[in-house]
């Protein structure tokens, strides 16, 4: 009976062998599970804009370098730039393929990051100022906005774990600090005749 328990306990279950068979061979037609979906990178957009910045430093024209940088941006940051670049390398004026670009991706998650370098884009090609500047402003001001938003949610948690603390604590604070110390003050009074 000892061996027949020992067995079942550390035999593994189907489920687990089919879980890890799944996983070690290949799907199977009617049981295969789509992958996880990947998480967006909060700060892809940030590294997205340090790169293109880092091509227009090094002398890339804005085709190219908007080419350079789309595989590492967001998918919505990534059509713009493919976009853009695409216009450009055709020979539209800057202000038309941003304009282009940004009237694309309005509406999506990301609408407001196309917009931002479109509106920079622009004014560059109108003005003839460095483009490389404004682009790692950009990328500065995302990343802070993501720390904000960080900093926001950690303090929300600190706030929203205070009270199923206060719950737990405060019960126990009245049961084993304040009723004991109430229980000995009405035994003297009511046992001894006053608190002298």
């Amino acid at each position: 009976m000892l061996i027949a328990a020992i067995a079942v306990v550390l035999m593994p279950s189907r489920v687990a062998v089919r879980r890890r068979a799944r996983v070690l061979g290949p799907p199977t037609q009617g049981n295969a599970e789509p992958p996880p979906a990947a998480k967006a990178d909060p700060l892809g957009s940030a590294s997205a804009f340090d790169l293109l910045a880092a091509c227009l430093r090094a002398g890339l024209p804005m085709a190219a370098a908007a080419r350079a940088s789309a595989p590492t941006a967001p998918p919505v940051l990534r059509a713009a730039l493919l976009r853009a670049a695409d216009l450009l390398a055709l020979g539209a004026d800057a202000a038309s393929a941003w304009e282009r670009a940004a009237a694309d991706a309005a509406g999506s998650a990301g609408a407001d990051e196309v917009e931002s370098l479109a509106r920079m884009a622009r004014r560059s090609a109108r003005s003839g100022a460095s483009l490389a500047a404004a682009v790692g402003e950009l990328a500065t001001q995302r990343r802070e906005a993501v720390e904000d938003a960080a900093v926001a949610r950690a303090e929300r948690a600190g706030v929203l774990i205070g009270g199923p603390l206060g719950l737990c604590f405060l019960p126990a604070f009245v049961c084993l600090g304040i009723v004991p110390v109430v229980i000995g003050l009405a035994d003297r009074v009511l046992g001894g005749g006053g608190l002298l």
